[in-house]
């Protein structure tokens, strides 16, 4: 293991794993899960998204998040609290890792656009995206598709699924039709991502000057913190000023996290991952107050943030590249590169049209911001050079 705190017997042990799909020998000199992280690591899907926005277009400047930093962030947060808790931090971090393997180019608006394309063939949804990503669209070993990975980590992967997709996603889909938990390394995942994306996107937000620390002082949890950090250090100002009330904003979501996750534990005393399982709830969560607190500033943000002119332009033109590139596709896939256009081809065979739709989601999907940008300039402006 990585660290040489004990795991806690409710922790996800790798020795216990449900295994992977396709049988493969146990690492030598690490875990299950530290294999899932490094395969992850090392995929295409991974590297893409580098150049995926979070909240605004790559080009739109080099200090901005991206699916790739925001991804990071997220499993730096994971980690932390899973060495709190006792939990694995390996497969925490696996999950952190792979949770966004599946967005679209455009972020949100990207999804949103693309599943109304794909609305008559199953939609489409990133999250279950990402797990067809690492159990299907990689191609790195010769044994099988995908990465293989092992249950807790796909577990982990897929946070939420309607029944109908469940009844098709065999073991991983049980819980949806069962109503249980996934394992709390999952659940905790879940959480930083969210602790994740609230606090920076407010960071991203003030850089780009579409929301102000005057506005952000009607949210309980960043004034809580304006307070405390402007009666500590009354002359500090600017970007130092800014890290300061957003390091303290994720410090206390951590610890209130922390806090009541020992207590639900101490409370009911799970003796295995599978008795998490069996639970009703989640057992990693926020105080009802911080909860609260929460909600409040994700309705800030999509009123101040997501809905404001500059976005929503963003959001415009990526939604007409997605719509566009997914027509174009769809109606002539031979104008797919080879690879994708055999894919297409294969899908079509095997399921009709809409294996040639899920065949040119998956890559539409795939793309980086820059190369949907280039390709949608392939497809339709007459003067473009390249092909």
């Amino acid at each position: 293991m990585a660290t040489d705190i004990p795991l806690a017997p409710y922790a996800a042990h790798p020795e216990q794993s449900r295994g992977r799909s396709f049988s493969e020998p146990p690492p030598s000199y690490r875990s299950e899960y530290q294999r899932d992280r490094d395969r992850i690591v090392h995929s295409a899907a991974f590297r893409r998204l580098e150049y995926k926005t979070q909240v605004f277009v790559n080009h739109e400047g080099d200090m901005f998040r991206t699916r790739l930093t925001h991804t990071i962030e997220v499993a730096q947060i994971g980690r932390s609290i899973a060495r709190c808790l006792q939990l694995n931090e390996d497969l925490t971090e696996a999950i952190a890792l792979a949770h966004d393997l599946g967005h679209t180019p455009f972020g949100h608006a990207g999804q949103d656009v693309l599943n109304e394309c794909m609305r008559a063939y199953g939609g489409f949804e990133h999250n279950l995206q990402s797990l067809r990503v690492v159990d299907e669209l990689e191609e790195k070993y010769a044994d099988f598709r995908g990465l293989n990975l092992s249950f807790e980590t796909r577990e982990g992967i897929l946070k939420h699924c309607s029944p109908d997709k469940a009844k098709g996603l065999a073991e991983i889909g049980q819980r949806f039709l069962l109503r249980r938990q996934p394992g709390l390394e999952a659940q905790l995942a879940n959480l930083a991502d969210e602790i994740a994306y609230n606090n920076h996107d407010v960071d991203d937000g003030l850089r780009a000057g579409l929301i102000t620390v005057e506005q952000l002082c009607d949210v309980s949890l960043f004034r809580q913190q304006y307070e405390v950090v402007m009666a500590r250090y009354p002359d500090l100002s600017g970007r130092r000023r800014v890290h300061e009330i957003i390091r303290r904003m994720i410090n206390s979501q951590v610890t209130d996290l922390i806090n009541n996750a020992k207590a639900n534990l101490a409370r009911v005393q799970p003796e295995s991952i599978d008795a998490v399982r069996s639970m009703d709830g989640p057992l990693i969560c926020f105080s009802d107050e911080m909860n609260e607190f929460n909600l409040e500033m994700k309705r800030f943000l999509r009123r101040q943030l997501y809905q404001h002119y500059r976005v929503q332009r963003m959001t415009n033109k990526a939604g007409r590249v997605i719509r566009e590139l997914f027509g174009v596709f769809m109606t002539e896939p031979k104008l797919l590169p080879p690879e994708a256009s055999r894919e297409a081809a294969a899908f079509e065979a095997a399921t009709g049209e809409e294996g040639r739709a899920r065949a040119v989601a998956d890559y539409v999907a795939g793309m980086t911001d820059r190369y949907a940008i280039l390709e949608y300039g392939r497809m339709f402006d007459p003067a473009a050079l390249t092909w």
